[in-house]
């Protein structure tokens, strides 16, 4: 199935609109030149993980982007008042917008019920976002899901929505270069740990935060297992480009409500 979409594929990443200038994520001279003094003792972004595939990151201006909104259930439900909203799969467990207040915009990386790709590329206060087509693995065959960029000048953030497979040449081009990836590791409808560590070393993030393994350290474990790994006490990283670590680095963040599996 996924060879016989390959062509279609490959004809997508053609329409999409070139990142605007000044972006980290697809401007490969614009992101080498960057005085990282400039950005010297700033928090960037602030990621906070509320369970699942569900995050908000908060920019330095003060743009909220919640992605994958979660129906309650699962883990205790934020009150959240962002601007945007990302949607990677039509499923409650990823589309829930009724939790969330006011009237943000709402972009979904598919369309017709998740029957087809949707094209998002927006400029959105002081972030570029857009989707990358990708597919989700179902119990009998590969399900269309999006990942999304996130560009906020100096930082590039990817969630990777809930990804199955390993990137191709076109779909690493597309995303460039990521400095955050927000990774699925759960197996079933994502990647397993395996498939997920070559990911890594594919798209080489300077942080990657595990996502979409439902808390299990079964799961965890050997994704981590031989990669620096912090785990915070908390559901929150604030995020400088000039203190990144040079070589990926796993964080684990723990939203409320979570079991302590250490």
């Amino acid at each position: 199935m996924r060879n016989s979409c390959a062509y279609f594929l490959a004809a997508f990443f053609l329409l999409w609109i070139a990142a605007p200038a000044g972006s980290s994520c697809r401007d490969m001279d614009v992101a080498r030149n960057l005085t990282r003094s400039a950005f010297a003792a700033e928090t960037d972004a602030t990621i906070e993980y509320f369970g699942h595939n569900f995050f908000q990151i908060t920019t330095r201006k003060g743009t909220k982007i919640v992605t994958d909104p979660l129906a309650p259930g699962m883990h205790p439900t934020p009150t959240l008042t962002p601007h945007v909203v990302t949607i990677g799969r039509e499923h409650p467990n990823h589309n829930y917008v009724e939790l969330l207040r006011g009237t943000p915009i709402i972009m979904r990386g598919l369309a017709h019920h998740g029957a087809e790709w949707n094209r998002v590329s927006m400029n959105v206060r002081d972030v570029f976002i857009y989707n990358v087509p990708i597919y989700q693995s179902g119990l009998d065959s590969a399900l269309k899901g999006a990942a999304f960029m996130f560009d906020l000048g100096n930082l590039c953030i990817a969630h990777l929505g809930d990804l199955s497979h390993t990137l191709t040449a076109e779909q690493i081009k597309q995303m460039g270069r990521i400095d955050i990836a927000l990774i699925p590791i759960g197996g079933v409808f994502t990647m397993p740990a395996r498939i997920a560590r070559e990911v890594l070393q594919q798209i080489k993030p300077k942080i990657a935060i595990p996502m979409h393994y439902r808390d299990n350290p079964y799961i965890l474990a050997p994704f981590v297992e031989g990669l620096p790994t912090r785990r915070p006490e908390s559901n929150a990283l604030v995020v400088s480009k000039s203190t990144l670590p040079a070589s990926t680095e796993i964080v684990v963040l723990r939203p409320s409500g979570r079991m302590d599996y250490r």
